[in-house]
């Protein structure tokens, strides 16, 4: 399985702080405490960052490419800034990323074939997010695929995500997100990629349990097939 290291996120009080004053040597630091933690690749999450997106994904990737050569997950819904992040990646990045709606897919998966890129997929169309494994799979059959033959990416670079939710709030999508994983690795040949946010499905449980809901979850989901989890390593 592909672990992707999930503390480079800006809604950390501590990576916010050391983006704004860029910090080099905390987020050099965090990015390689979670290499050493068993991190196959890194997600650089900047959220929407509309004004300094640009300045901001370049500023991280070269500092991060500074100390370690693990791939890259560029996290932002700035499309610019995924652009400028694909531009200063010294490997195949990950582009994270774009979901069912023809606005996101339209700009998002030429970049994953100018730059030879995976992209993560969301299955979320325009109505929110589908509560079936069937209406999840109808976005990736009618609409990512598609798309994704429509600009020449291969069906191996697409990394498909069933959306995690909080088992706290609804335990019955648990269920749903690991029967579509399973049925997301049917849908085509060569198989897509599956991905996960393994931290949402213990949001607003107990601290101390989290770490057991995450484990039992990630097990499930191993079993259905799940290729890679953005996950917590540390």
């Amino acid at each position: 399985m592909i672990v992707i290291g999930e503390s480079i996120h800006i809604i950390s009080r501590q990576v916010r702080a050391a983006l704004e004053k860029r910090d080099k040597a905390f987020v050099q630091d965090l990015a390689l405490r979670q290499v050493e933690s068993g991190a196959h690749w890194l997600d650089l999450n900047i959220g929407p960052q509309k004004k300094t997106g640009v300045e901001t994904m370049t500023w991280l990737v070269n500092i991060i490419q500074g100390v370690t050569d693990v791939p890259l997950v560029l996290d932002t819904t700035n499309v610019g800034a995924i652009e400028a992040g694909l531009k200063a990646c010294n490997k195949p990045a990950l582009i994270n990323s774009t979901d069912a709606t023809l606005e996101r897919l339209n700009a998002l998966m030429p970049l994953a074939a100018k730059y030879n890129a995976n992209i993560i997929a969301l299955s979320l169309g325009s109505g929110g997010l589908p509560s079936t494994v069937d209406s999840r799979l109808a976005l990736v059959l009618e609409r990512i695929l598609p798309a994704a033959t429509q600009y020449n990416v291969l069906s191996e670079r697409i990394f498909l995500d069933p959306l995690v939710l909080t088992v706290n709030g609804n335990q019955e999508q648990a269920m749903q997100a690991v029967e579509a994983t399973r049925y997301f690795k049917q849908v085509c040949e060569p198989s897509p990629m599956t991905v996960c946010g393994l931290s949402n499905i213990s949001n607003g449980a107990p601290e101390e349990i989290r770490p057991l809901i995450n484990r039992v979850f990630l097990t499930m989901m191993l079993g259905a097939g799940l290729d890679s989890a953005i996950m917590n390593c540390l």
